[in-house]
């Protein structure tokens, strides 16, 4: 009886080690989504950006802020990085409900840079557990508009929303706002909007050479 609960507790073992290093590796279909690309932060250590764009990185989304507290440490390094290793680039900028939006908007445009080669900037719309404001989705949707435009009077291109679904399912932003949808989902494609989504993170759990560590993986619709 204990050998036969050996065997099955090893062959469990063996099946979890596989289905681990399978998710550290997985990606969507190059044929179903041609476009995939990688968003980076300060939290990913030093990137060796010829060693990414070399594994087949289209894109990166690099964030650039936090709220309006935290201009992200890496940034400037990570937007030079990208450029020179001849990727598309983008600014990424983690929307706060416990900041006023405009003192975020100018965190983000003293941050990045105007540049006309750069892709549409995102804003990701996730619930932060350092910040407990919910405050009413009027109040979101009034104050993401005055974000949004003036991030797009700063980049001069309509924004991406990066939302989560918990997020989402709060404030139903799909519907209050007009804006090109960026969802999550790990492995399957996320239906949790009222609109399509354009961007998808595919995985954050995936490992490629040039990141030390996992990163949000993403890929463009076709």
């Amino acid at each position: 009886m204990l050998g036969r609960a050996a065997a099955v507790l090893a062959i469990a073992a063996a099946l979890a080690l596989a289905m681990f290093l399978y998710a550290r590796g997985w990606a969507p279909s190059r044929d179903q989504y041609p476009a995939q690309g990688v968003t980076i932060s300060a939290d990913d250590g030093a990137v060796d950006w010829g060693t990414l764009a070399a594994q087949g990185t289209d894109f990166a989304y690099i964030r650039a802020a936090q709220g309006s507290d935290m201009r992200d440490a890496a940034f400037a390094a990570n937007w030079r990085g990208a450029r020179a290793a001849g990727m598309r680039y983008g600014a990424m900028l983690d929307y706060s409900l416990c900041r006023l939006a405009s003192e975020q908007a100018t965190r983000f445009m003293t941050t990045v840079p105007r540049d006309n080669a750069a892709l549409p900037p995102a804003i990701r719309l996730t619930f932060d557990p350092a910040c407990p404001a919910r405050p009413g989705r009027d109040l979101v949707l009034s104050e993401l508009n005055t974000l949004i435009n003036l991030v797009e009077g700063h980049a001069g291109k309509p924004v991406l929303l990066n939302v989560t679904e918990a997020f989402d399912k709060v404030y139903d932003v799909g519907s209050g706002i007009n804006r090109t949808l960026w969802l999550d989902g790990n492995f399957f494609p996320p239906d949790y909007a009222t609109r399509p989504w354009v961007m998808w993170t595919a995985t954050d759990m995936r490992h490629i050479d040039g990141v030390d560590g996992p990163v949000r993986w993403d890929v463009v619709a076709p």
